[in-house]
């Protein structure tokens, strides 16, 4: 089971002096509607052909979310992820619902790329 973290805390962490990286496991389509902002785009199923260029640190602290509570791409990313040697990797279990209906800031568009 993948280390997990709430809306709370993420947010106090991305706030802080050394904020994780944001992974979408959502495919490209979904994250170019909207995403966490500085999120990059990591679908669940091309992290093995991605990982690297996308999250080229693997020793950095990284956040995988996905659509909802119910959705578990981000934890088939996050397993893929630990599966490839990567550290330090929490799933944000209540993805884009939670963050949505909390209000906070959104992106719309852009993908974000290492």
């Amino acid at each position: 089971m993948s280390k997990t973290i709430d809306r709370d805390e993420l947010r106090r962490k991305l706030a802080g002096a050394n904020p994780p990286v944001l992974a979408e496991a959502l495919p490209e389509k979904y994250f170019r509607d909207w995403h966490l902002p500085g999120a990059r785009n990591l679908a669940h199923d091309e992290v093995e052909r991605l990982a690297a260029s996308v999250l080229p640190d693997k020793s950095a602290e990284i956040v995988v979310y996905c659509a909802s509570r119910s959705c578990q791409n981000s934890h088939i990313a996050a397993h893929r992820l630990a599966q490839l040697g990567y550290e330090n990797v929490a799933v944000y279990s209540g993805g884009k619902q939670d963050w949505m209906e909390a209000e906070f800031p959104v992106e719309r568009g852009e993908v974000i790329a290492a």
